[in-house]
């Protein structure tokens, strides 16, 4: 960490302070969110599952249109590879060419784990929204790895399909980035931890490259996340986000 004067800390401290006077907490996290999500956006993946005695890998890739339309096809290894899941809105579906059958997914598997990872399937297809579905406040202004960030307490509105009962987001004051993540459940205990970590420039947009998943309660155990490419516009037919697009899709 590059050390400063202390007056300039004192500046910074200020300035920090005075921003959080300017935006509101809701405000910090839709400009995360559209940060990281904003508009159709395409990527490549790696997710590696890390296990005490066990380690494996897998890659895929992503589409998505804003919150309400997503697809994810895994395309290795060669056991898993074509495996896709489709959201529209609040409907999810998932296809399996072993048996070539789509199955819609019911709420109560939102909680299930995806792919044998740390992940919920929740968490992969974004089915509730961190913006519309909690009520948000600032708790702190925090360091992360040097950087300042807003700590944002997000707690669910009652009527809202969220799977937690709180999160707490660290937020970059300067690029709005999620660098920290505490996922509680509904007796306020910590359930996972969330990492973002090597924060780089990509498809024109400063983003944490690697997501780091850490269960509370099972030691050793972790998901990492790593964007391999991340193309933001990205020109697709709105058709692309259809049920028989998922045998298709390559």
């Amino acid at each position: 960490m590059i050390k400063i004067l202390v007056p300039v800390f004192f500046l910074s401290c200020f300035c920090v302070s005075s921003f959080a006077q300017d935006l509101t907490a809701k405000e910090i996290i839709r400009k995360m969110d559209d940060n990281s999500f904003g508009g159709r956006l395409k990527s490549s993946m790696k997710m590696t599952i890390i296990r005490p005695k066990w380690s494996r890998s897998m890659e895929l890739k992503s589409w998505a249109d804003g919150n309400d339309y997503s697809l994810i096809l895994v395309t290795s290894p060669a056991r898993e590879k074509g495996i896709t899941y489709l959201k529209r809105e609040k409907e999810m579906w998932n296809f399996q060419p072993s048996i070539d059958r789509t199955i819609k997914m019911p709420p109560s598997m939102m909680m299930q784990s995806w792919m044998g990872s740390d992940f919920k399937n929740d968490d992969l297809v974004r089915q509730s929204s961190v913006v519309i579905d909690y009520s948000h406040k600032i708790l702190s202004n925090e360091k992360i790895e040097g950087l300042d960030c807003y700590k944002i307490q997000l707690i669910p509105h009652e009527d809202a399909p969220v799977v937690w009962g709180k999160v707490i987001i660290w937020v970059d004051v300067q690029n709005f980035l999620q660098l920290k993540s505490e996922f509680y459940d509904e007796d306020d205990e910590l359930v996972n931890t969330m990492l973002g970590k090597e924060v780089k420039v990509m498809g024109g947009r400063t983003l944490p490259s690697k997501l780091i998943l850490i269960p509370a309660d099972e030691e050793g155990n972790k998901t990492i996340m790593e964007y391999l490419s991340m193309e933001f516009n990205a020109k697709f037919e709105d058709r692309f986000f259809s049920t028989q697009n998922m045998k298709r899709v390559r």
